[in-house]
């Protein structure tokens, strides 16, 4: 079996809406390994977005125990958790979030930027991001003048650039077209393992299912089962 990289124990998280309180997580359990692609999946307001903020350090939460590679989130303070995600976990989003008046390479150099590595190598780092996403030859090219695709992998680019351990990608396939779709996932499932690194999909899209690892499935707060896929893509 390959080495944990996130253990996660009775997570519960409640948000309280006026005098109601939202029980959005019930005691998650979930552990994930090394260089694996695993899907949550589950209908729209079951708690994946949640649980994915909670795992990431964006979120707090009540009870239980949650490890993300080697570290107790939990007792982290606020300045140590923003520390934590911008050296460790990457994210992809469903709308791409790339800066319109930006270039390709500058996009994916932002992270480094912002944390201070100097321009020169920042770009040089993005400049060989964006070829291992096979999209050399955008370098120049602004977001407005590229297909979804291509505005998706530029965003997998940048949150590959920093060398995380753990990405998270929500809903990464939910506003491209099939093909599209396909390639960015075929890309995801290569980089896991050419990259070492782990990768948590938040998906509604059952076309992707197969790239999985394992998937997790969720209800109500909860998870109820894991499975792992043989499919071989």
């Amino acid at each position: 079996m390959s080495k944990k990289i996130l253990h996660c124990k009775n997570i519960t998280k409640i948000f309280n809406a006026g005098k109601a309180e939202v029980k959005a997580l019930q005691g998650i359990n979930l552990d994930i390994y090394e260089n694996e692609l695993l899907m949550l999946v589950g209908p729209s307001g079951c708690g994946k977005t949640t649980f994915v903020s909670v795992l990431s350090t964006l979120l707090s939460f009540e009870n239980g125990y949650c490890e993300v590679l080697g570290k107790d989130i939990n007792k982290m303070s606020d300045e140590e958790k923003t520390s934590f995600r911008g050296k460790n976990i990457g994210f992809v989003f469903q709308s791409f979030n790339l800066l319109p008046s930006l270039s390709s390479i500058d996009n994916v150099a932002l992270p480094l930027t912002i944390a201070g590595v100097d321009k020169n190598e920042a770009l040089q780092k993005a400049k060989e991001m964006l070829k291992s996403v096979e999209l050399a030859d955008k370098a120049d090219i602004k977001p407005n003048n590229l297909s979804g695709g291509q505005q998706q992998r530029v965003a997998i680019a940048r949150a590959l650039v920093h060398q995380p351990k753990l990405i998270i990608c929500d809903e990464p396939t939910s506003s491209l077209d099939h093909q599209s779709g396909q390639v960015v996932m075929q890309l995801l499932k290569k980089i896991t393992k050419e990259k070492e690194v782990s990768m948590i999909v938040v998906t509604h899209d059952n076309r992707i299912y197969k790239y999985a690892d394992r998937t997790a499935y969720m209800e109500d707060g909860k998870i109820l089962k894991v499975d792992s896929c043989d499919a071989s893509v």
